[in-house]
């Protein structure tokens, strides 16, 4: 399946299937093309739907995890979601833990795999090689277990990207508002059936986080991926699908909302 990007007002998402809602969510360096495994397995029975978040294009003053949720939340109205199944990578997984805070009533399950939120060591925050194509290309191998899934394509894109005066402004705020909404004190007030898929072996978001998550969120599951790393759905596809499938079913919202 090729992902189509729609265009409607403002936004730009991903929209396939039909029936409960999931909602994904990449991540800084991420792309809707990073999902494609999850879409492609259950759009057949799921409406999966990918906000192209701005991270590249927002206002300085709103590029930071307060500014993406409120975009998510602008979203999630335009298009009238509703029961919504929370996924998350990444920075999106931060902004997924931040929806859910704001939006509890709209969330009846979130699954966070290699997220932000308690501690990540990554790319953000400064570029001091900038231009330097064997080293971006070395940053972005280190996000997987596996350095050639790191394409070609993938390193272009985001040395491209770090290329950008005004898309690095915002990289660096994202990436430093990230470091400063530490989630450690409010997401004890989670409640939703949460799934925490980690790669065991991320070095962005270590093991150690996810066991993290675990304790803080009280009805919350963890399952590791091995010889895998930051984007558990990326490199080991199937095996992510088939733990969030289960989940999925063991947390049915037809059973939940009884």
């Amino acid at each position: 399946m090729n992902l189509q990007i729609r265009q409607e007002g403002d936004f730009q998402y991903i929209d396939e299937g039909e029936g409960e809602v999931l909602l994904l969510l990449h991540g800084l360096f991420g792309a809707l093309s990073n999902w494609q495994g999850v879409v492609d397995f259950f759009s057949k029975q799921y409406r999966v739907v990918i906000p192209l978040m701005p991270i590249y294009e927002m206002s300085l003053h709103k590029a930071g995890v307060p500014g993406l949720t409120s975009f998510v939340e602008d979203f999630v109205k335009f298009k009238k979601l509703q029961n919504l199944t929370l996924l998350g990578n990444s920075l999106g997984g931060h902004v997924a833990l931040s929806y859910t805070l704001n939006n509890g009533g709209n969330v009846k399950r979130l699954v966070l795999t290699g997220s932000s939120g308690l501690f990540e060591d990554s790319m953000g925050g400064s570029f001091p090689k900038r231009g330097n194509y064997d080293y971006i290309k070395e940053r972005v191998e280190y996000t997987f277990y596996s350095p050639e899934t790191a394409t070609k394509e993938l390193v272009d894109e985001v040395f491209n990207i770090t290329n950008s005066n005004a898309k690095c402004l915002r990289i660096i705020a994202i990436a430093k508002s990230a470091q400063r909404h530490n989630m450690a004190k409010d997401i004890t007030n989670i409640q939703v059936p949460t799934l925490l898929i980690w790669g065991l072996n991320d070095t962005i978001t270590p093991p150690m986080v996810a066991h993290e998550f675990n304790r803080l969120i009280k009805n919350s599951e963890l399952y590791f991926i091995d010889k895998c790393g930051h984007a558990p759905m990326m490199e080991h596809p199937e095996k992510f699908n088939s733990i969030l499938n289960r989940f999925l079913v063991k947390n049915s919202i037809t059973e939940t909302a009884t």
